[in-house]
């Protein structure tokens, strides 16, 4: 196995602390936001009745309007069999509906319900004060600049990356 391995060694390992200079510190610098991030949506949707799995779902709805399960699935990263639980819990909840595809028997679009925007519009709402409180410790140009680096990151220009 060792034989396998590259013989050079790396000036820096991965500590995943801050400071962290390994060629993997951008990496857990994200993982780390996401965490901080997801547990900040993640009690603003608590009171909802709602994960952030679900949220996802209706985020695509809302944007896309009736969308296909396989492609609910691409668009939240998620698999068949998941997409398909989340769904199933979003139907039993009234915020969304399956409705046939016209010419394909065996597709159904999901469709959010005026209950699941209203409920949509509500964890908006309740993000507020606590996306305020994510970024607290920034200044408010440096929560902006944030927000508009890791935009250019998350969705790079054609042929940029």
């Amino acid at each position: 196995m060792s034989a396998d391995l590259p013989h050079h060694t790396t000036a820096s390992r991965a500590t995943g602390r801050a400071g962290d200079t390994s060629p993997f510190a951008l990496g857990l610098l994200l993982r780390r936001a996401h965490w901080r991030a997801a547990a900040v949506m993640t009690e603003a949707l608590r009171p909802l009745g709602i994960e952030l799995r679900h949220f996802a779902v209706l985020i695509v709805l809302v944007d896309c309007g009736p969308t296909v399960q396989r492609d609910l699935a691409a668009a939240t990263g998620s698999d068949k069999a998941g997409i398909m639980r989340v769904v199933d819990d979003l139907e039993r909840k009234g915020l969304v509906v399956r409705k046939a595809v016209p010419g394909d028997r065996r597709v159904r679009a999901v469709e959010i319900t005026p209950q699941g925007l209203e409920l949509f519009d509500a964890a908006h709402v309740a993000a507020e004060p606590l996306a305020e409180r994510l970024v607290g410790e920034l200044g408010s140009d440096e929560a902006e600049r944030l927000k508009d680096l890791l935009t250019r990151f998350a969705y790079p220009v054609e042929g940029g990356a």
